[in-house]
């Protein structure tokens, strides 16, 4: 619950949140200075000087804060999604702040906070370190028998811990001054501290995840944390999670399988061959989403891996796969997930990757657009 107390004849409340805990509810006193808005125009040209989006908040201002984090150490297959953050503040500044689904939600802020150089360069540097492992794997080669490569696997695990920790951190902080809050990687094992960091606040909730990959590996490539891995460790580490439900699998491998088909329903998993099988044989998509979200429970996270689309979309992410949706079909699924009164707690957008150089390619121009239906949805 929500205390609001305005300052007469200033643009400052003083908010304080009750009910809130970790594990026991507490109070916890914030501040909100209320942004502005009298010279700012929305139909204008985006301001860099501005904030994503080109909107005029600060953290504090903001209700929705969006934590980048520019990691992809793991990745299997093509580097490039450190750089999402970025690119996709660059691209945002294109974006009209007109929409449809939820008028004005800018207005309630969104802010995202700064990259952070040093994990950048962290993640930069294990990644040469994590190409001469994988390098040596698609060479036939046994890691545990070589001392070197062994150390560099001990080293990349131990920065995925640090990593996790970080990302906690930072969320944790964020959710006990009250903001909601977004998460913009990297590759997808990054989302996975903030995920620690909602199950310490909610009791239980599902993950809706839009993916072309099950992301079920156990430690892929000997990588604890890795990209491949995300949601076996969120099952594995997480019990608030009580249910996974995936949209739009296409690529995964026996064990994978074995893991969905032993979860006894905790993960309900909608490959894509069987969501167009629906479709061919005449199912709508609203039928196919009334499936989707009939599947999720009352609080929803969302972990949106932008392969999960059509690669058309995002030819650059790390590892596209044939077939997946058109964004237009993912803005539906959320609107009628919005729709059914069910909570989005938080959400993540990860894999974006613009290639070199990143002038020639749709992948940010499509990532900022998704990242700005998934800000305002969250703060619907």
């Amino acid at each position: 619950m929500f205390r609001i107390i305005q300052i007469e004849n200033a643009n400052l409340f003083i908010c304080e949140l009750t009910h809130f805990s970790i594990s026991t509810y507490q109070s916890i006193p914030y501040f909100c200075a209320m942004s502005d808005l009298s010279q700012f125009d929305p139909n204008s040209v985006g301001l860099k000087a501005n904030n994503i989006f080109g909107l005029p908040f600060s953290e504090e201002e903001a209700q929705l804060v969006l934590i980048p984090v520019p990691w992809e150490v793991t990745v299997s297959y093509r580097a490039g999604t450190a750089l999402g953050p970025e690119q996709i503040f660059e691209a945002a500044m294109q974006v009209d702040l007109f929409d449809p689904d939820v008028k004005d939600g800018w207005k309630k802020g969104f802010y995202m906070q700064p990259v952070d150089d040093k994990i950048k360069n962290t993640s930069d540097w294990l990644r040469s370190e994590a190409e001469q492992i994988i390098s040596s794997l698609a060479d036939g080669e046994k890691i545990a028998g070589n001392e070197l490569l062994s150390g560099k696997m001990k080293e990349i695990n131990e920065a995925g811990q640090m990593l996790c920790d970080w990302v906690y951190d930072k969320s944790l902080k964020l959710l006990q001054a009250g903001k909601k809050v977004g998460l913009i990687g990297g590759d997808h094992s990054t989302p996975l501290g903030y995920l620690k960091a909602l199950a310490d606040v909610h009791s239980e909730f599902g993950i809706l995840q839009i993916d072309a990959h099950a992301d079920l590996r156990i430690a892929y490539e000997g990588f604890t944390y890795s990209h491949a891995s995300i949601m076996y460790n969120t099952l594995q580490l997480i019990p608030q999670v009580k249910k996974l439900v995936q949209v739009g699998i296409r690529d995964y491998c026996d064990e994978e399988l074995e893991i969905i088909e032993a979860s006894n329903g905790r993960i309900n998993t909608f490959f894509d061959k069987d969501i167009k099988a629906q479709q061919y044989e005449g199912a709508n998509w609203k039928t196919i989403c009334q499936q989707i979200i009939t599947a999720l429970p009352q609080k929803v996270y969302i972990s949106f891996d932008i392969d999960g689309l059509d690669p058309k979309l995002c030819p650059n992410t790390g590892t596209p796969v044939p077939g997946g949706f058109e964004t237009e079909q993912i803005f539906y699924l959320f609107k009628m997930l919005h729709d059914s009164g069910r909570e989005i707690i938080g959400f993540d957008l990860n894999e974006v990757s613009s290639g070199n150089p990143a002038t020639e390619s749709i992948d940010a121009i499509v990532g900022a657009r998704v990242l700005f239906k998934l800000c305002n949805f969250m703060v619907a």
